[in-house]
């Protein structure tokens, strides 16, 4: 193998992160905005929740009906939450999978002459919208495991060519990234950035020259590795917009480092919050761990198996106290939101849209996924009450086009989506 050869491939498997982070070196203080942003985070919990404990059974005012055992952590903030049931991700066949087509809503097996395509996220979609002022349009955190039901895929994010965009998996490289100070030159930087163009540009020279000698199948998979390229390029041009902006002061000190589980977990929580703090992003997407979480609370039992409860006593038990972990967790974060404000003096709870759900409701049922919203971002959206929408089958898609319409996104569709709900708007 050739010096040439190799600097090329090691820059490209290298460059997978540059393509799922990219801005991965060029995060820091945004612009000043007009008016106070909006923010978005989106989290996804893999594995569904115990149906007989979790879900509500009538549409209500949470203050009326009362909440049910799995979500009785949320009791402080009841006024603030909704949930609305009767969603089904359309594009969601994997009973194991709870993330891969969550933000997108595509039948990634059912495409003709594909084993497996997947379309551009929601999370992608908004970022185009709302973070051209930010270093970072959007941040995709995710956890490291494959045994947490969410399927095929790095993050919840997906490219608009759907592939996937991984996830930052470890707080301390998130931290650097955020508020790490660059100890280069304008002289080192610039040398750095022409050679990465330089590779860029070899390599995409070499595989256009191979293109005609190519099958339509692998003429196919070419134009995607291409796109991956091209998004590099795109990070590249984006780092150079940013270069000589400082990054923000970090609220928070560094992490400790080899951090993992329940840690792990609770400072993402304080980073995403920092990071919607310092402006430094706008839309951000949460794979959220299970397996690793488990272990810190010394559950006797992996992820797997405790989503499929109702096998024994013992199983239905541990589930029930899982969900009422996870939702303590969830409050806690609201908490950070109501009490954090951002550059402008606004608070983030209330400029910030927050999702938590999942394509599985319990077990391998894809149909009546779990749906929580909270924040004020949407204005005219219901808070403190269940939603039982009259279609038993409605297209996940429409939820996520009213929750973006209603916080300020101007999207006409979304995905297969075939309207907004009324039912969630006052």
């Amino acid at each position: 193998m050739s010096l040439s050869t190799f600097n090329r491939r090691t820059f490209l498997k290298a460059g997978s992160t540059v393509l799922a982070l990219p801005m991965m070196e060029s995060l820091g203080l945004a612009k000043a905005a007009a008016t106070p942003p909006k923010r978005f985070l989106f989290i996804g919990c893999g594995y569904g929740f115990t149906k007989e404990t979790f879900f509500p059974t009538e549409a209500g005012r949470f203050s009326d009906i009362g909440l049910t055992e799995g979500l009785q952590p949320l009791q402080r903030h009841q006024d603030d939450i909704t949930m609305v049931s009767n969603l089904t991700n359309l594009g969601a066949t994997n009973a194991h999978g709870g993330s891969t087509s969550y933000l997108t809503g595509a039948n990634v097996s059912g495409t003709p002459g594909k084993k497996f395509h997947n379309s551009i996220s929601l999370d992608q979609v908004i970022g185009r919208q709302i973070g051209g002022d930010t270093r970072f349009p959007t941040i995709s955190l995710s956890d490291a495991s494959t045994e947490d039901g969410h399927g095929p895929g790095l993050s919840l994010s997906w490219s608009d060519k759907g592939h996937p965009i991984p996830g930052i998996t470890n707080p301390v490289d998130l931290y650097h990234q955020l508020f790490g100070q660059d100890q280069e030159s304008a002289a080192e930087r610039e040398f750095r950035l022409s050679e990465k163009r330089s590779v860029l540009d070899g390599v995409v020279a070499d595989l256009k020259s191979s293109r005609k000698k190519l099958s339509k199948t692998d003429q196919d998979k070419l134009e995607d590795y291409l796109q991956s390229i091209r998004q590099i390029e795109q990070s590249i041009t984006r780092e150079v917009e940013w270069s000589n902006t400082p990054k923000p002061e970090a609220p928070l000190r560094q992490p400790k480092e080899a951090m993992d589980g329940l840690a792990a977990l609770k400072t993402f929580h304080q980073l995403i919050v920092a990071a919607f703090q310092t402006d430094s992003t706008r839309v951000i997407t949460y794979r959220q761990p299970i397996s690793s979480i488990l272990t810190s609370w010394e559950f006797g039992l992996g992820a797997h198996s405790l989503s499929h409860y109702n096998l024994d006593p013992r199983r239905v038990e541990a589930s029930r106290k899982k969900d009422v972990l996870f939702m303590e967790l969830f409050a806690d974060l609201i908490d950070s939101f109501k009490k954090t404000d951002d550059l402008h003096g606004q608070n983030l709870f209330d400029s910030s849209l927050i999702s938590y759900g999942s394509n599985l409701r319990s077990g391998h049922g894809l149909k009546g996924c779990p749906s929580l919203f909270t924040g004020g971002a949407g204005q005219q959206l219901k808070r403190g009450e269940h939603i039982v929408l009259p279609q038993s089958d409605t297209p996940l898609a429409n939820y996520w086009l009213t929750l973006a319409q209603q916080s300020g996104v101007p999207l006409e569709q979304f995905s297969h989506s075939t309207g907004t709900l009324g039912q969630l708007v006052i």
